[in-house]
């Protein structure tokens, strides 16, 4: 994850995933119920690589988008960028990591040149930042007219029969799952914090928008918790 800068909450979002990276990835296979890799799969497809394409994944923790990318389609030019160092080290080591070019950066100011990759992702990134528009801003910035900027994340739980349900897992599985496998208490105490705070689906297709990617659209998924937007650079 890369909110900007080192203000107090990105300090602590950068301390929290720095602490965690070493079960980060089970930790996701757990909470999602198995069904992450799916979702990741279906970011893939939304991305639209073709042969060589360029792909910037930001936010890229240990890799798992770009993990997929490898295991379903060859000849893409992969980039992972995050500003946790230790996430970034345990994704170096697996399967299939050195075939990725690993770099430390911001979500908010990437270090790369307009029109550079053919397609960005995002997965669990955009409710971190400290300014949403403008990490959309920076990814439109360096995709070509035409490629797809696409964004995988949580969703504040929904009023309903199944909201009840919702918030155990969040409020309840979640933290004691994470507590049991990693000991980090505030960790998996922010992960349903940040969820609750974070914008529904249908305001996060309205900031894409205003950051000026067009045709946006999204897909809600697992009773409404998570959504994967996308939207074309003009």
């Amino acid at each position: 994850m890369s909110p900007s800068g080192r203000s107090g909450r990105a300090e602590f979002v950068h301390q929290m995933f720095d602490a965690i990276a070493g079960h980060y990835d089970l930790m996701n296979r757990l909470i999602s119920l198995g069904r992450d890799r799916a979702w990741r799969r279906h970011v893939v497809r939304l991305a639209s690589l073709g042969p060589g394409a360029r792909l910037l994944d930001v936010g890229t923790g240990t890799g798992d988008i770009l993990m997929t990318v490898q295991s379903c389609q060859r000849g893409v030019r992969m980039v992972g960028l995050d500003f946790t160092l230790n996430m970034m080290r345990v994704g170096r080591l697996r399967n299939g990591g050195r075939r990725i070019l690993w770099c430390a950066g911001d979500a908010l100011c990437l270090p790369f040149p307009d029109e550079s990759f053919d397609a960005v992702t995002s997965a669990y990134l955009i409710r971190n930042v400290t300014d949403a528009r403008r990490a959309f801003q920076e990814q439109m910035r360096v995709v070509r007219p035409g490629g797809k900027v696409v964004c995988l994340d949580t969703s504040p739980p929904r009023t309903g029969l199944l909201r009840p349900l919702v918030l155990f897992h969040l409020e309840v599985v979640i933290p004691f799952l994470g507590y049991l496998l990693t000991r980090q208490n505030a960790a998996y105490r922010y992960l349903p914090s940040s969820t609750r705070a974070f914008v529904p689906p249908e305001q996060l297709a309205s900031i894409m928008q205003s950051a000026g990617l067009e045709n946006v659209r999204y897909r809600s998924l697992m009773f409404g918790t998570q959504a994967v937007h996308v939207g074309t650079r003009r």
